[in-house]
């Protein structure tokens, strides 16, 4: 239970007087306020001054929360060598942008400017303003206004009289925060917009991990066109000059057929590439809404067979740090709070429960050809309702919201666990593409070397030009592997982009008219 101290030191005597002070309703018709009610309305009036604290009168019930324990103190995973700016959200707000890539930059906004997933993250931040607003004014006083009139006719046997009625009032009610029933409502409705927000924010990080993923498979598509594009054109020289000496006699038949399926199978391969390509194409034209014509013209602007290149950065904060900047940990934590405050909220409802309510309603009555008659009818007075008998339905409901906050709080602790699983992959899988990025690039080296031998040696005379393209054929797939390893490191940086929460800032979407 939190703490029960009296609010603003106002002690439980003075409560008690102006308790009994309040406890007559009183009712009048004269338009003048008699004494009786100038002291009942001061009396009453104790109860707000009571009332302005906004922990509750008698304090808040239910657990005060703590956030819970933060994750391991260091990373297992080997920390990417780059330069250094510790992952801090600054600098990793909008990191698509660190590509240097326009296209790239234009598909994420278009994609976020049309993402249903946003718009209905958006819709629950609303939802969740309109409730924090209801909360925040529901300890403060209401005031509504009232007003009817009427025209009746009747008679005791003789003329027929018509009557005119007419009111106009205020009436009022407060609930005054006796233990902390409204203050925690306060804080649920309040951590479970920072939640919405958050959930915001991790829908727009996951959105633009996944374009940037898209892109980058396109992008790599484009380059294994171009080098199936190379390898089909080489098996197709090689088949063509098997096909030339097996006529003259010099290759079997079965040396020409193998060279021509081989020759097949490329140009095979070839075609499937591009497909591929254009498959990748629709799922980009899904994702960011954009007309597929419009969409081609954007992606030719920029070079084509050229993977994105990220801007690296190091990984020095401690695993707590670094999970703390994800917006999905965020959210989580939040909705951890809110199951807490909701303890306190259900707790609170098992105690008594004090309003204090008033109106006041001049009315004007007209019955020709009688004088017309001018009243006013007011009424204040506090009410009271005691929990007595509810056959456990209030105890229940605690033991339902502190199972509700262990399932949170067991969600929020697996949020953490994946989370740093998620960046240590993204470390290890960096580092695994770095340990065998030098020899990769030996090996290309190596057969590009042995492509420029072949070539010089079938100038002078003593190569074939099937020789050359053998070796040709051996530098492609050497190139090939080389482009995978670099598709494989920029998926390894998004990836430890995400992983971090990348993008994630601290404004809340701004609110938007139809």
């Amino acid at each position: 239970m939190g703490s029960a101290a009296p609010c603003g030191g106002v002690g439980q005597p003075t409560f008690a007087r102006a308790t009994a002070a309040a406890t007559v309703t009183l009712r009048a018709v004269k338009i003048r306020v008699p004494p009786r009610l100038r002291r009942t309305l001061a009396a009453s009036f104790v109860l707000p001054v009571l009332a302005g604290c906004a922990s509750g009168l008698f304090g808040r019930l239910g657990p005060d929360y703590a956030p819970a324990s933060a994750p391991a103190a260091a990373w297992h995973a080997p920390l990417p060598d780059a330069r250094p700016h510790a992952g801090s959200p600054r600098r990793l707000a909008a990191w698509w942008a660190q590509f240097n890539d326009a296209a790239l930059d234009s598909l994420i906004a278009a994609a976020q400017a049309h993402s249903a997933t946003l718009a209905q993250a958006a819709a629950a931040i609303e939802r969740s303003r309109a409730d924090a607003i209801a909360a925040g004014v529901a300890g403060a006083p209401n005031l509504d206004a009232i007003a009817s009139a009427n025209r009746a006719a009747f008679t005791f046997g003789g003329p027929v009289a018509i009557r005119t009625q007419t009111q106009i009032g205020l009436q009022s009610s407060w609930e005054i925060d006796l233990f902390g029933s409204l203050a925690r409502q306060r804080e649920s409705v309040q951590a479970r917009l920072d939640a919405n927000v958050a959930t915001w924010h991790d829908a727009r990080v996951s959105l633009a991990a996944e374009v940037a993923n898209a892109y980058l498979n396109y992008r790599y598509c484009e380059i294994q066109v171009v080098q199936a594009d190379a390898d089909a054109r080489s098996r197709a020289a090689t088949a063509a000059m098997t096909e030339a000496a097996g006529k003259a006699g010099f290759q079997s038949r079965a040396t020409v057929a193998l060279a021509q399926s081989s020759a097949a199978e490329s140009a095979a391969a070839l075609s499937q590439r591009r497909g591929q390509c254009d498959i990748s194409i629709k799922g980009l034209v899904a994702l960011t809404a954009l007309e597929e014509p419009a969409l081609r013209a954007l992606l030719a602007k920029q070079r084509a067979s050229k993977l994105p290149e990220p801007q690296q950065f190091r990984i020095d904060a401690i695993p707590a740090r670094v999970v703390a900047q994800r917006p999905d940990v965020a959210a989580a934590e939040r909705r951890v709070a809110a199951a807490s405050a909701d303890i306190g909220h259900a707790e609170a409802d098992r105690y008594p429960r004090l309003t204090l309510s008033g109106s006041i309603t001049p009315t004007r009555i007209a019955v020709a050809p009688a004088p017309t008659l001018s009243l006013t009818t007011w009424s204040i007075g506090p009410s009271l309702v005691l929990p007595l008998l509810d056959g456990g339905r209030r105890s229940a409901n605690v033991d339902a919201y502190r199972a509700q906050y262990a399932a949170a709080e067991s969600v929020y602790r697996e949020k953490v666990r994946v989370a740093v699983r998620e960046v240590e992959e993204a470390m290890v899988r960096l580092d695994s593409a770095a340990s065998r990025e030098a020899d990769t690039a030996t090996g290309a080296r190596g057969y590009r070397a042995n492509v420029e031998a072949a070539q010089a040696r079938l100038k002078s005379g003593l190569g074939s030009a099937m020789e050359l393209e053998d070796a040709r054929r051996l530098s492609l797939a050497s190139d090939a592997t080389v482009v995978a390893l670099a598709q494989e490191r920029v998926g390894a940086w998004i990836a430890l982009y995400r992983a971090v929460g990348g993008g994630w800032e601290p404004e809340s979407p701004q609110r938007t008219t139809p």
